[in-house]
């Protein structure tokens, strides 16, 4: 016989904070779109097992039950269960993260993050998780994830805001791009993949090469690549439209825009180990401090 399939959950970190319910909500839409179970879990960093008190056991219960009985009052038929881990919030997290399809955390955005997502929590989460951690703000709701009605108020009922790829092609990675590309299939939304260019500096250029290609020239070889590279992915989803940007700015600030408005931005975040400990680039920083709409952060090698 074949052992039986293990469907990964997507996780939701709870806290009890508007934030970490907003998370939970839109982990829970997230589930029904990729058809898996949603799993809550709340970080507990409290007494040994077994001798901590009443007060701190009904706090920890309530967190959860909160968010439980909020997920199943708008998403009656989700498989949904939670689970409380012991220990550091940021090792708590790593650990369920292991086992799940992505984690999805709140976050404060501008603020920092908050609860037991203290920013070096978060931050050291979305350093150190090998697979994709979305964030997301309080206040983010189903209807922001859709385009307006025609009368212009939000609606429930309309397509999807564009899916938005942050993409570096110095770096294209197969990982990041596959999870924005099935992003965009699973809202039938349309992907729009950026990249960001600046003129080389005179010192990062060797000799014979100023000058070499001017502004348009240059933009028309990133476009190219950029093509080049997103070829056999729309070839892959074809039923995904997709709208190449190239745009000469400074890659946050090209970011910031092109978010604007978007349903999610996906973004790459190379693990490595650096002599300070990991960390987040300055794009994905950006992205986590400034973005309004959620945020996938997607590791890759």
């Amino acid at each position: 016989m074949f052992p039986p399939v293990v469907v990964e959950p997507v996780v939701a970190g709870v806290d009890g904070s508007a934030e970490s319910l907003a998370a939970a909500e839109w982990a829970a839409r997230e589930a029904v779109r990729r058809e898996r179970p949603l799993r809550l879990v709340h970080a507990w960093n409290g007494h040994p097992p077994g001798s901590e008190g009443i007060a701190d056991r009904d706090l920890d219960r309530s967190v959860l039950r909160q968010a439980e009985e909020k997920i199943r009052r708008s998403h009656a038929g989700l498989h949904l269960d939670g689970e409380r881990i012991q220990g550091p919030a940021t090792a708590a997290l790593l650990k369920a993260a292991e086992r799940a399809e992505l984690l999805v955390l709140g976050s404060r955005g501008l603020s920092g993050f908050t609860g037991f997502l203290l920013g070096s929590v978060a931050l050291g989460v979305v350093a150190r998780a090998t697979g994709p951690v979305v964030l997301v703000r309080a206040g983010e709701e189903a209807e922001d994830e859709r385009l307006p009605a025609a009368d212009g108020s939000t609606s429930t009922q309309t397509g999807y805001r564009d899916v938005v790829l942050a993409l570096d092609l110095g770096d294209p990675c197969d990982e990041v791009i596959e999870f924005a590309f099935e992003a965009a299939r699973l809202r039938r939304a349309r992907l729009r993949a950026v990249h960001a260019w600046q003129d080389p500096s005179a010192l990062s250029l060797g000799p014979g090469d100023i000058a070499l290609l001017n502004g348009p020239q240059r933009a028309q070889e990133w476009q190219g690549f950029l093509s080049a590279v997103l070829q056999v992915w729309r070839d892959k989803y074809p039923e995904v439209e997709v709208v190449e940007t190239v745009v000469r700015e400074k890659p946050s600030t090209a970011l910031l825009r092109a978010a604007s408005g978007a349903s999610l931005l996906v973004v790459g975040h190379r693990l490595t180990e650096r002599p300070a400990g990991p960390r987040t680039g300055p794009v994905t920083h950006a992205a986590i401090h400034h973005v309004s709409c959620p945020v996938a952060v997607v590791p890759h090698a």
